[in-house]
């Protein structure tokens, strides 16, 4: 019998290290150098060790950090697939979204459930995250500044001076150089991929986005008449440019690409460098803008801040879109983009929906990021959140079918699941919520009926024996489907 590859004995070496706790979850791997170095190995050898521990559900590799151990109670949970990258995409797949109907309908029906035990359909911190105690301290000496703030309002401008010089100072910490006055104040996150969208095209254009991808976006496409053509995604490198290559070629009405590059809703994926220069500049090759939704970067788990798309942008052809929403106070809706060759028609449309912006959400903003209180909070912010997706992840493994799939995405609010075949998520979507339980079900992410049975599952609250309770519930569920 042939000897054993020396990877292979390595790898053996490594998994009875990590069955045996000696490694425990969430312990870094040493570095492919380190590797190299203790074993006397080459760097192929040490390369393919670790690459046979992530396929065999020991390790999790987590881009620019290194390789970490994995739970085994998730080793028997298949990675996410792949899409098919090579499909076709026919000049009729663009299409009028026709998703703010169904939407609306599975909306209303979570909302008319009671009563209701959990709700795991929302993508939206637990109010314990947030420091509010900090806030009320900044706010109570912002009313004593200000005492009038909330009688008069704003005037002029429609962005307050001192919110655009905090957010570009902050923008500067990622890469990011926008002049204070290339910096608008907008209604959460939403209202400014609502402005660059009208900004960019008119009904009967073609806008290209992630498939699947946040229904926010569908939705914003289709009330301005749009037309949404599609792209698959992948789950670890984001939007495929193959495939946008193909759409560019056939679609002569494309206009432009929206995309969310770091934990790409819902799937996860944080695009690399790499990928995002390669958007940039086809994009500014074919004159499309590049409309960039970045409201969940500062959830990633990285060693050093995430550098966005608009960090390469040479000519002002992408549009900026960020909010505090997620990050430092929901309650404020308090969002900024920067418009690059658009910005005084983004102005301008602005102006002529809501005219000028509150004064004292843009001021309260402005001074609880530029803090470094800021910086800390979403420290522990991101490690709370990393336990309930692993609590998250671990009660799936325990609970739901053989043939469940899923990757744990490298930081945010949420998992992505592939459920296994002839599994429904809409019938599961009404069968938890029969039982006091809300989920967001696949097809609320794309209108190409390809996400039946996906499921994405919200890790926002704490994880307790309720949620635990819950995750049972829905593996009965699912089992019953498959009976």
């Amino acid at each position: 019998m042939a000897e054993e590859p020396l990877y292979q004995r390595l790898a053996g070496h490594y998994r009875q290290a990590i069955s045996q706790g000696t490694l425990a979850p969430g312990a870094r791997m040493p570095s492919v150098r380190e590797l190299m170095q203790r074993h006397g190995v080459s760097l192929s050898t040490a390369l393919h060790m670790l690459r046979l521990l992530e396929e065999q559900g020991c390790l999790e590799a987590r881009p620019r950090v290194g390789y970490f151990v994995r739970d085994l109670a998730l080793a028997r949970l298949p990675a996410a697939r792949e899409p098919d990258l090579q499909a076709p995409l026919a000049p009729e797949a663009a299409c009028f979204v026709g998703i703010n109907e169904r939407i609306s309908l599975i909306l209303e029906k979570g909302r008319r459930a009671s009563p209701l035990r959990l709700d795991l359909g929302s993508a939206m911190p637990a109010p314990e995250l947030f420091d509010a105690a900090a806030l009320n301290r900044l706010a109570a000496v912002l009313l004593r500044e200000q005492p009038n703030i909330l009688v008069y309002g704003p005037s002029a401008p429609t962005t307050h001076p001192e919110f655009q010089g905090a957010m570009a100072r902050h923008a500067l910490t990622f890469g990011v150089n926008v002049a204070p006055a290339e910096v608008l104040a907008t209604h959460g996150n939403s209202e400014a991929v609502n402005l660059a969208l009208d900004a960019v095209a008119g009904p009967g254009d073609v806008v290209a986005v992630e498939s699947p991808t946040f229904f926010g976006i569908l939705q914003a496409i289709e009330a301005q008449g749009l037309q949404a053509l599609e792209i698959p995604c992948s789950p670890h490198t984001g939007i495929s440019l193959e495939a946008l290559e193909l759409a560019a070629r056939s679609q002569p009405r494309l206009k432009a690409v929206v995309v969310v590059p770091h934990l790409q809703m819902p799937q996860g994926a944080v695009m690399p460098d790499a990928h995002k220069q390669r958007l940039v500049a086809f994009c500014a090759e074919h004159g499309l803008a590049l409309i960039e939704d970045d409201i969940y970067r500062e959830f990633v788990e990285s060693p050093r801040p995430l550098r966005p798309a608009k960090a390469w942008d040479e000519n002002g052809h992408i549009i900026y879109c960020a909010s505090l929403s997620k990050s430092s106070a929901p309650g404020l809706r308090q969002g900024w983009m920067s418009a690059g060759r658009w910005q005084q028609r983004v102005q301008m449309l602005k102006f002529a929906r809501t005219r000028n912006m509150q004064t004292w959400s843009q001021l309260l903003a402005a001074r609880s990021v530029d803090t470094p209180a800021y910086d800390r909070q979403l420290r522990r912010m991101r490690t709370r959140l990393r336990h309930q997706r692993e609590s998250a992840a671990q009660a799936i493994a325990r609970h739901f079918p053989v043939g469940t799939r899923l990757s744990l995405p490298q930081g945010g609010l949420s998992l992505w699941l592939e459920l296994p075949p002839g599994v429904s998520s809409m019938r599961l979507f009404d069968e938890a919520l029969a039982i006091g339980i809300r989920v967001a079900p696949g097809p609320m992410f794309s209108n190409t009926g390809r996400y039946e049975r996906f499921l994405r599952l919200s890790c926002g609250m704490p994880f307790t024996p309720e949620v635990e309770a819950a995750y049972r519930d829905m593996g009965r569920l699912i089992a019953g489907q498959l009976a």
